[in-house]
């Protein structure tokens, strides 16, 4: 009886929550945090301000929201190419072939929501510029823990610039979506993927085992690039 008395409290949603949150998540993804209005957003949800504000807080809580809803859905792929894939320099191949790919994808707004979301912000927003940037950030981190345990195993030559080679890996991939946002399709994001590989050092030869890296695939399963599971 509680549970009926709070329903008639107020006027019911009129609208999906889900399907409101993606077209945030979409408006904040095609035109940054700052660009996008409280205007903007109530129109491609297709609710009203108060509306809005019931359901999901201020504007940066809706864009916390949407930014969550972004890595759980598109944003996760570089994270588990790093983690998944036996060696630093395969898993950082697979995430660059599939920022080509996912920064492509017919009918999605283009590039990464986490990257472009930060541009062109005013110190207004210097919150929300620097949670994206340590979203950003804790790539590159992970990305230099593998490269430092490659180099500890012998799998990278010994003077390898573990942070600047997983700062450069960050900022081909900040490249390619800018470069996707400004029309690359997915072949010519391919090809600086590539490119980009070829700046990489290599394992070195005295000594190789062929033993398969720091890690190994769970069963000997062995997934190349852009094998790995999609969101």
């Amino acid at each position: 009886m509680v549970a009926k008395e709070t329903k008639q409290r107020g006027r019911p949603r009129a609208f999906d929550r889900e399907t409101a949150l993606e077209q945030a998540m979409r408006s904040f993804w095609e035109c940054g945090y700052e660009a996008t209005s409280i205007s903007d957003l109530t129109r491609v949800m297709g609710i009203s301000a108060p509306s809005l504000y019931a359901a999901f807080g201020d504007k940066r809580a809706l864009f916390d929201e949407a930014v969550a809803e972004y890595g759980r859905l598109y944003g996760g792929f570089i994270s588990r190419a790093i983690a998944e894939e036996p060696t630093a320099r395969r898993g950082i191949e697979r995430a660059l072939r599939e920022a080509a790919v996912e920064y492509t994808v017919p009918g999605r707004p283009r590039g990464c929501l986490v990257i472009s979301a930060a541009l062109n912000t005013t110190p207004a927003s210097a919150e929300v510029a620097a949670s994206l940037r340590e979203m950003r950030q804790s790539n590159v981190r992970e990305m230099e823990r593998v490269i430092r345990a490659d180099i500890a195993a012998g799998e990278l030559p010994a003077g390898t610039d573990a942070r600047g080679l997983a700062e450069y890996v960050g900022v081909v991939v900040a490249g390619m979506s800018q470069s996707a946002r400004d029309g690359s399709d997915r072949t010519t994001l391919e090809a600086v993927a590539e490119l980009a590989m070829r700046a990489l050092p290599r394992r070195p030869s005295q000594g190789a085992s062929g033993g398969g890296g720091r890690r190994r695939a769970a069963g000997g399963r062995g997934q190349g690039p852009g094998q790995g599971p999609r969101e």
